[in-house]
Order: structure tokens, then C-alpha cells, then sequence
């Protein structure tokens, strides 16, 4: 591309970015913590003062304080779909593109679409809506978070199945937590403000328990707390900025730890808003014709995870795993290298504690922050 072209190109940029619409999304720990009913407080306000309000989509759960919002702002007629013989209603996404509205309020961002619509999830419909130049306040729950779902599984015992990237949440210009105490939450659900009463006594007994909210609401302060550090590192000057944080997740083919460690990185490069990076170094034993089908297979997948995720992923062959690991440290300037804390036999320890040592010398060295995670 010839230097014209470039710049074209960058202009080309600047004109999507300014033209792209506002996005705000309010997170949650749990449901009913009154993320929609926040979302509809805002939309009377700014339909007050005359901002071109509508409801793309939301979700009441015949929550009568939320339903009672819902009286008195626009609401886009929702799309109607027959599935396994059911009729079921949907997102009008080219509805709201086709009116336009200054800004839309769709609700529950992991919502997996019914089979058939232009996209496969709802949060690609936001991502949508706001590329064409329309405001969006959305929300969803700390819950599904991609880069979140061990540390759900592990508080709650559930596997979550519909999530968000992370990289959705990143792209959004306000992310507002919606904060109540365990107690607060559980006096709701008693209340029945939450669920119908016939379910009240399965969820105090399963979710909605006052250590597992407890650490669901940590995780949503501290997915909020992120944002606003990306928010103030984008407003400082770069001239005042110190070194930036760049992380590279060293991975084997080992599947649970590789793909833990991944996530946790993940976590780590979004609280400093950095770039990251995964190395997997292909060594003569995992050789295309030597790795075994499954192994490759959960290789390949957790290399997906890691780029669905964020991460730029880098793949070397070599014998030397600690050579590769630094010299990818000095070309990327990496200031943390996050590897998976090992599981070895007391042989494999021996016959690797000299890898281990070099790989601690050099770091050290180089002035490079080493991170074993668990």
C-alpha cells in the first residue's frame, strides 16, 4: 500500500469512529439487582429532554416495577419467529437500523438469537447498531463474561453458556455497576421482586446464596473498576505515561492449565488495558506428526480462545523452550510473563529444574515480572 492509500485509509478510520454511536452497558452481579429498571429511568429522562428514545428490546421478567417503566417510551415492535413450533419474539435489528433512532435500549447482551436471525448473538447486534451510528444502553450480568467463566463456575457451580467477549465491554464508552448488598438482594428475591414466589425457596437454596453473591459482586466491582482505568488511561496525556504493561502468556498443549492460564492473562491485560500476547512453543516431541489428535485439537481451540480474547498468539518450533519465551520478551518488550503453575512428577521435576532456573535468571535479568498462576 503506497502512502496515499495509507492515508486514505486512516482518514477512512477517523470518519467510522466519529460517526460510530455511544455505548453504555450496565452490569450486574445477579439478576435482579434492577440493571432494567435503571435502563428505563434513564431512557424517561433523556426522552424528557427530547433525545429520540426508543426500546429495541427489554426484558421485564413481569417484575411489576419494571413493567410499570415501560409505559410511556417508544417501544420498536419486536420481530416474531415460529421455532420448533413455537412463536417466539426477537431483536428487530433492521427494524431499529431502518429508523434510526438517536439512541436504543437493548436489553440482556448474552442473548443467544433464535436460529435464523442475521446474527448469532444479541451483542453482535449492539455492535451492529452502534457501528451505524446509533446510541446504545444495554446491560448483562458479571456472569457472562468470557475471560469470567472459571471464576463463575468455581462461586457458583453453574457453566455458563451464553457469554460476552470481553473485547464488547472494552469497546464500550460507559459501564455503570448496578451494586446492591447480599442482603439487599436476597430481601428482593423474598419479596418476590425478583422471581415468582414458587421459585423463591430453589433459589435461596442454589444462586442466590449470601457467599456466592458475595463474590459475584466482587467480580462486578472489579470488572467496573477496570473500565474506568481504561477510561483514564485513554485521557492521559502519553507524554506522562509510564512504561505500558505488556503481558505474554507462555502455554503447552496441556488443555485445563493452558486455557486457565489464557483466561487469567486475559483478566490481568484487561485490568491494565495492555496488549498481551500467547506463546505456545512446538518442541520436536509435539511435532504435526508426532502430537497426539485430541491434544492438538484442545490446542487449537485454546489458540482461538486466546485470539477471541484479545490476544495476539504466537507459535514457534524449538527445542528451547526458555530461549523462545525471551527472545519473544525482548522483540515485544513484555514486562509480565505468565506461565501455569507446573504439574510434574518428581522425575519430569528434576530432569526440568534447570529450565525452570534459567528461565528465573533471565527474567530477573531483564527486568521482566514472572507470574505463576494456579
Amino acid at each position: 500500500m503506497n502512502p496515499n492509500d495509507q492515508n486514505a485509509e486512516h482518514f477512512l478510520d477517523l470518519l467510522r469512529q466519529s460517526r460510530r454511536g455511544k455505548f453504555k452497558v450496565y452490569i450486574g452481579m445477579s439478576a435482579g439487582v434492577g440493571k432494567s429498571y435503571r435502563m428505563l429511568q434513564e431512557a424517561h429522562t433523556l426522552l424528557r429532554a427530547g433525545i429520540d428514545v426508543k426500546i429495541g428490546f427489554i426484558e421485564t421478567h413481569n417484575r411489576t416495577e419494571t413493567q410499570a417503566l415501560v409505559d410511556g417510551l417508544p417501544v420498536i415492535p419486536r420481530r416474531r419467529l415460529f421455532y420448533k413450533g413455537r412463536e417466539l419474539d426477537e431483536l428487530d435489528l433492521q427494524a431499529i437500523l431502518n429508523l434510526h433512532p438517536e439512541l436504543v435500549i437493548v436489553d440482556e447482551l448474552a442473548h443467544t438469537n433464535i436460529p435464523g436471525s442475521k446474527n448469532e448473538k444479541r451483542w453482535q447486534d449492539v455492535v451492529e447498531i452502534v457501528e451505524a451510528g446509533i446510541n446504545v444502553i444495554s446491560a448483562v450480568n458479571i456472569q457472562h463474561i468470557e475471560s469470567l467463566y472459571q471464576a463463575v463456575r468455581a462461586i457458583t457451580g453453574i457453566d455458563v453458556t451464553e457469554r460476552v467477549p470481553d473485547r464488547v465491554l472494552q469497546m464500550a464508552d460507559e459501564v455503570v455497576n448496578i451494586d446492591l448488598t447480599a442482603d439487599e438482594l436476597i430481601t428482593r428475591l423474598k419479596d418476590g421482586k425478583i422471581y415468582d414466589t414458587a421459585k423463591v425457596s430453589t433459589a435461596l437454596n442454589n444462586f442466590f446464596q449470601p457467599e456466592r453473591i458475595l463474590q459475584l459482586r466482587e467480580l462486578a466491582l472489579r470488572e467496573v473498576a477496570t473500565a474506568v482505568e481504561r477510561k483514564i488511561e485513554t485521557s492521559v496525556p502519553t507524554s506522562v505515561k509510564a512504561k505500558p504493561e505488556r503481558f505474554l502468556a507462555a502455554i503447552s498443549s496441556n488443555h485445563e492449565i493452558a486455557r486457565r492460564v489464557i483466561r487469567k492473562t486475559a483478566r490481568l491485560a484487561a485490568y491494565y488495558n495492555s496488549r498481551w500476547f500467547v506463546l505456545y512453543v512446538q518442541t520436536p516431541a509435539e511435532s504435526s506428526d508426532r502430537i497426539k489428535l485430541d491434544v492438538q485439537r484442545h490446542l487449537i481451540n485454546n489458540l482461538k480462545l486466546a485470539t477471541e480474547l484479545g490476544a495476539e498468539v504466537i507459535r514457534v518450533k524449538d527445542s528451547n523452550i526458555v530461549n523462545s519465551i525471551m527472545a519473544e520478551v525482548e522483540k515485544r518488550n513484555i514486562t509480565t510473563v505468565c506461565i501455569g503453575k507446573p504439574h510434574l512428577t518428581l522425575i519430569q521435576i528434576i530432569l526440568r529444574t534447570n529450565a525452570f532456573n534459567q528461565l528465573l535468571t533471565k527474567l530477573s535479568g531483564s527486568d521482566t515480572d514472572l507470574i505463576i498462576l494456579s
